[in-house]
Order: structure tokens, then sequence, then C-alpha cells
């Protein structure tokens, strides 16, 4: 009887941790601010103990989870309306090569040694450090890199080309399922989807995908 206790407790929390999570917005764990990871590690921290121990009710955990939840909305809506607030909380991005010189005070000030700066700037495609005009530090622990100009890719306007508009791209038919909302924004409707694919020798819900581009 215990071991269905768990199981069920164990299948309760992953759902309501999931749904917490989803609240919380869509973040990547690399791109979370300070104050989101350790929300996110205090949630799954809460979760665990209840999860494991039948003993212990399950209020035990989902309580405190909802009032960190609750703190989360109150201080993202803080971050959003007080730049002062989101200094505090995040903190500021910091300068670590500027105008292609690295900024020793920065660099000691976060705690970075040039190698780990060398390892982050390879993990952005640049393997000479003296190709880089701007290195920062954001908020979230990513490095933004703008590269030196005669060091950066080519594009169209560097050659005076204007591309045409491309748009974006839209999924009409994904797994054999027809998308309608997506016909939908496009003012289109099931049967010129139909006629479309059917230059294919095919119908719609027998395509793998089917995507239409801004063209």
């Amino acid at each position: 009887m215990e071991l269905f206790t768990v199981l069920f407790r164990t299948i309760f929390f992953y759902f309501f941790v999931l749904l917490a999570y989803r609240i919380m917005g869509k973040r990547e764990i690399g791109q979370m601010q300070p104050f989101e990871l350790v929300i996110a590690i205090m949630i799954a921290d809460l979760a665990s103990t209840p999860m494991a121990d039948a003993g212990i009710p399950i209020t035990n955990g989902i309580i405190p989870i909802l009032a960190l939840l609750v703190m989360h909305l109150v201080i993202s809506v803080l971050n959003i309306k007080s730049i002062k607030a989101r200094q505090i909380l995040c903190g500021k991005p910091s300068i670590l090569i500027y105008r292609g010189k690295i900024d020793e005070k920065n660099l000691k000030k976060e705690r970075f040694t040039v190698n780990e700066l060398e390892e982050r700037l390879r993990g952005n495609n640049i393997v000479n450090i003296g190709d880089v005009e701007y290195a920062i530090l954001e908020t979230s622990g990513q490095i933004t890199v703008i590269q030196k100009p005669n060091k950066r890719n080519t594009i169209p306007e560097d050659f005076g080309i204007e591309p045409e508009y491309e748009g974006i791209a839209y999924d009409l038919v994904v797994d054999g399922k027809v998308m309608y909302e997506n016909l939908k924004v496009l003012n289109k409707d099931y049967n010129w989807l139909k006629k479309q694919v059917g230059k294919f020798g095919i119908l719609p819900e027998q395509a793998l995908i089917v995507t239409i581009d801004g063209k």
C-alpha cells in the first residue's frame, strides 16, 4: 500500500511542479535570472521530500511551492515595473572586452579567468580573442559577443543588396494533422490546402509536414 502511495505522490508532484514551472515561464535554465533559478531549485527540493516520504502530508509540499510561485509572480511584476528593482534582483551586464581590450577590473569583479573567457568565446564560435570588439556578460550568465567590423560575416547590406521580404514560415500540416489555426491566420481554408497538396498526388492528412513561407 505504501508503494502505491509513493507512486501516486510521485506522479502528483511531477505534474504539480511541471505546472508551476509552466506558470513561471519558458526560460531555459541557462537563461534564468538568479531569483528564478533560486525559486526553481527550492521548488524541486520542496517537492522531493513529501514525494518520497509517505508520512509527510502532501500539503507540506504544496503550500510552500504555491507560496514560492506567488513570490515569483510578485518579483516578476516588480522586475517589469521598476528598473531599480531589476538592477537589485538581476544585476547589470558587465563588459569584459571593451573596444578590443580586456577589462581586467570587470574580469576580476565577475571572478572570470582569461581561460574561462576564451572558453565562452569559443562557445560563440570565436577562436581568436583578438577578433572581439565587445564581450558582454549578461545577467543570465550568457556572454554576448560583437566582433570587430572586419571580422564579422558579410550581409546583403554590405553589397547594397535589398533582399526580398520572406516573413515567417507556417506549418499547415504536422504528422498528418491539419493546422486550422495557421490556415485561418493566412486567410486560407482546407479546400485551398487540399488543392496545393494535391499537386504532389496526396491528401493533406497523408503528409508528414506541409509548410508555407512568406513568398
